[in-house]
Formats: structure tokens, sequence, C-alpha cells
């Protein structure tokens, strides 16, 4: 009976895993693809451009604000999802740019309904005692995700049309809202809907977790920056076909690195791999500032898939720990609000910085704010679980 209770591999944590990586995957692969698909179909400037792109974050926090204090259900995941191919479908009329930011708008609030459920509904399938482990292999679906996504966009807009990645896209869609529909979710009442009390910042966000979601908040900012301007760069430094390389292994340390470290932080805690992953993430980005060949950058590829890789992972568990079950997923929203922030605000405030720094000095400066959120995470959180993992040694003692 125990171990089935400690069992990891149910048919629902697998299908909420394939859910989020086809979401996962249709977010990066729109997304580096569809700065060109503006400038090309409507000759949209940057700075349109940029609007196109960030619009869907905008979306996104809004349908994660919103869903983040309903009961999390069936009957939501699925009308999140079916609202999700709808909207898709919006990218097939090419009618002009205000009619394309609307659609993007609409398109986010839908992946940020359905993903809000997702990360809330994975965590009531996992036992108590192997969260950390669970999370880390569901965090692999988006790790894959991550990397393929922006792999099959590049090779689908210089090979195919526009037309045909809204389809695959559609397609993807329909894919998990089929898988949806034969699962069973177990009811979520994380809920805290109080009568006579009024709207409270509490009702959409997990205080809580700020802590940790500020810091989450910091590393996506900086991976965005990878996401952002990485194939610029490459061609800076005439190494496109490295870098096209880049997130295939990324994505290859990540798998090897998220099983091990999930366990770890079961029985030892967060901190353990915490602060290595910061060294790494930090050491990545400044070998990235320094490249001078293939290899180099593709070594930094595994430095930052050890650090962020790990980072991006453990801070999602850590921030369900530190909420009430009743609020988990008030508290799964928070998390992603703010990595949605970071990858919203990062390359529009890191574009800024450029013109000032050069590609190799933009890497330099965010592997050194890497390095400095490692303080930051030791004063936020980390010297909190030190101290409370220290009690409980002696406690058991």
């Amino acid at each position: 009976m125990s171990q089935l209770n400690t069992r990891l591999w149910t048919r629902e944590f697998i299908s909420l895993s394939a859910i989020n990586f086809f979401i996962t995957l249709i977010f990066f692969l729109l997304n580096s693809t569809i700065t060109l698909y503006a400038i090309n179909e409507f000759n949209a400037t940057s700075s349109q451009a940029g609007i196109i792109v960030g619009v869907f974050i905008i979306g996104s926090l809004i349908g994660r604000v919103l869903t983040g204090r309903l009961v999390k259900s069936k009957k939501i995941l699925i009308t999140g999802l079916l609202m999700f191919i709808l909207t898709t479908l919006l990218y097939l009329i090419h009618y002009n740019i205000s009619f394309l930011i609307l659609s993007r708008l609409i398109n986010g609030f839908t992946v940020g309904m359905a993903q809000t459920v997702v990360g809330t509904v994975v965590v009531l399938t996992l036992p108590a005692s192997r969260k950390g482990e669970g999370i880390s292999y569901f965090a692999i679906s988006t790790a894959l995700a991550t990397g393929l996504g922006p792999f099959i966009g590049m090779y689908m807009s210089q090979n195919v049309s526009f037309n045909m990645i809204y389809y695959l896209c559609f397609l993807l869609g329909l894919i998990n809202f089929v898988i949806a529909i034969f699962m069973k979710i177990p009811l979520s009442n994380n809920t805290e809907a109080k009568k006579g009390t009024g709207i409270k910042l509490a009702d959409f966000i997990e205080l809580n977790v700020l802590p940790i979601a500020i810091i989450a908040f910091l590393m996506s900012f900086c991976f965005s920056g990878i996401i952002s301007y990485l194939n610029v760069y490459a061609l800076e430094l005439n190494l496109v076909e490295s870098a096209s390389f880049f997130f295939m292994v990324y994505t290859v340390f990540v798998l090897i690195s998220r099983p091990f470290t999930g366990r770890v932080v079961d029985k030892k805690g967060a901190n353990v791999i915490m602060y290595p992953a910061f060294v790494l993430f930090g050491a990545g980005l400044l070998l990235l500032g320094s490249v001078t060949s293939g290899v180099t950058l593709l070594l930094a590829a595994g430095l930052v898939a050890l650090g962020f890789g790990n980072i991006s992972s453990i801070s999602q568990a850590v921030s369900i720990g530190l909420a009430e079950p009743h609020r988990v997923g008030l508290a799964t929203a928070t998390f992603f609000i703010f990595i949605d922030l970071g990858n919203g605000f990062g390359p529009s405030v890191i574009g800024l910085i450029i013109p000032y720094t050069g590609y190799d000095g933009l890497y330099v400066f965010l592997g050194l704010l890497v390095l400095a959120t490692l303080v930051f995470y030791y004063f936020l959180y980390g010297r909190k679980e030190s101290a409370l993992r220290k009690q409980l040694s002696i406690t058991e003692r």
C-alpha cells in the first residue's frame, strides 16, 4: 500500500506532463517565429514586433491571475484548452497588426488559464514524500519544449509557410484537448473565497511565495536574454550553425540532471542544489560573453542548463511547499506570474542595454546579476531553510 502511495508515474501525471509539454512547445514555437511573421506579412517595425511578442505575456498574466483563485477542475482545464484551440485559428486570419495583437492577447490568456490548472493539479497527483522529485520530472516536459520549440520554429519558418506553423499549433492543441477529455482530475479546493471581506491582494497572489517568486523573476529575466538575442549574437560571431544546437544541448543536460537533483531536494532541501546552480548559471552566461568557438558556445549551453534548468524547477517546488494546501493554486499562479514577467519584460529591458554593452558585454552583465542573486537568495529564503533544517535535525536527535 505504501508503495502505491509513493508512485510517481500515474496515468494522470503522465497526461498532465504531456499537456504541459505541448502548451510550452507551442508557446516557444510561436514566440520564435511571430516577429518574423509580423515583419514579413505586415511590414511591422521592431517596436511593433516587440508589442506583438509582449502582449501574449500580458494575456497569460491575466489568465493566471483570474484562474489562480478558482477551484481547479477538469471543466476549467478543458475550457481553457478549447479556447486555446479556437484562438490559435485566429493566426490564420491575415487582417492587420491590430488584429494580430488582439489575437495574441486572447491566445496568451488561454495559455495562462490552462497552465495554471495543470501546474496546480499535477501537485495533487504527487506523493508528499516525493514532490521535489516529481516536480523535477514534470519540469522536464517544460525543458524539452523550451529546446524543441525554437528549433522547430526556426526550421519551419525557413522551409514552409507561416500558415503551416499555425496548422501545427492547432493540431498540437487538439491533441491536448483529447488527452484532457480522457483524464481523471483530482478536485482541488484551493480557493479562499470569503464573503463580506472584499477583494484583497491575497485573493490573487500567494504572499508567502513572493520571496522565491522574485528570485524566479530575476532568473527568467536573465534567461530571456538568451532566448531573445542568442541568434543575433551567433550571427555576429559567425557561429549560427552551432547556435542552432544550443537549445538541444540545453535540453539534454536538463534531462540528465533533473531526476537526480529532484531526489536530492526531497532528502536534503533546496539549498544543496540552488547554491551550485546559481554559480553554474552565472558561469554559463560569463562564458557566453567570451565565446570564441562553437565548442565554448555549446559548453555554455550545458552550464546554463545545469544552472537555470534546476533553479526553475526547484523554485517551483519551493513555492508550492511554502503555501497552505488549500492555496496551492494561488502559489502556482504566483510563481508563473513572476516567470512570465521575467520572460515578458526581459527582452524589452535588455534591448535597451545592448547598445551600451554589446552582446558579449550583455551576457557578462547578466552573469554577474545571477551571481549577485545568489546573495539575494540567501537573505530571502536560503538562510530560513538552513535554520529550519538545523532545527529539524536537532529535534530528530
